[in-house]
């Protein structure tokens, strides 16, 4: 088995396994927020965020498989000026969706493919998600039927899932939203000699 994925995504392990891709996960330990402060105050866009977050992941997993190719993901969402991050509780969740109704947020998932601590290739794809505005009565279905499940996404919504019924609009790859850009990243990886091609 070559490839290592750098990620505890269920979402991305199950992208991967869907595709055929045999992969073993060892998610990297990073200081994601104090990495997107830094790039943050340096003017860094979402695109940049995202890719140098997936860029990171690659490269720290990276050293501790010698020899494997590794793949790096992150997920980010800006909305305004804000880049935001997972919630902790289901009311912190409530009150992000009620932010989030009626609005466009920008989500950009990027990979990262590293080896023997050398980036290898990176690739970020932005989509433009447009909420619909939610109601007061749909918001409390949505965070019972769904419960502590969707803290473990940025937006507080599985796309593949109820979440798509959050949404007006999107506009993007289908497999960006939902967290990994995965025709790009077969296609590097067969281009690596980690996929037959």
């Amino acid at each position: 088995m070559n490839l290592v994925l750098a990620s505890g995504s269920a979402s991305r392990k199950a992208l991967l396994t869907a595709a055929g891709v045999v992969f073993t996960a060892d998610p990297a330990d990073l200081d994601e927020d104090g990495v997107i402060t830094e790039l943050k105050a340096g003017g860094a866009d979402a695109v940049k965020v995202a890719s140098e977050l997936a860029g990171q992941k690659a490269l720290v997993v990276s050293r501790r498989h010698p020899g494997k190719t590794v793949l790096g993901g992150d997920s980010i969402i800006a909305f305004g000026d804000d880049y935001l991050s997972k919630c902790a509780s289901l009311p912190d969740a409530r009150a992000l969706l009620a932010r989030l109704s009626g609005h466009a947020h920008l989500l950009v998932s990027a990979a990262a493919l590293a080896r023997d601590g050398a980036l290898l290739w990176t690739h970020a794809s932005p989509c433009r998600m447009t909420m619909r505005d939610l109601s007061p009565g749909f918001l409390d279905n949505y965070l019972a039927s769904e419960g502590p499940a969707i803290l473990s996404s940025v937006g507080c919504y599985h796309f593949e899932g109820r979440g798509a019924q959050l949404f007006a609009t999107m506009e993007g790859d289908y497999f960006s939203v939902l967290g990994l850009p995965l025709l790009p990243v077969l296609a590097q990886l067969r281009k690596e000699g980690v996929l037959a091609s």
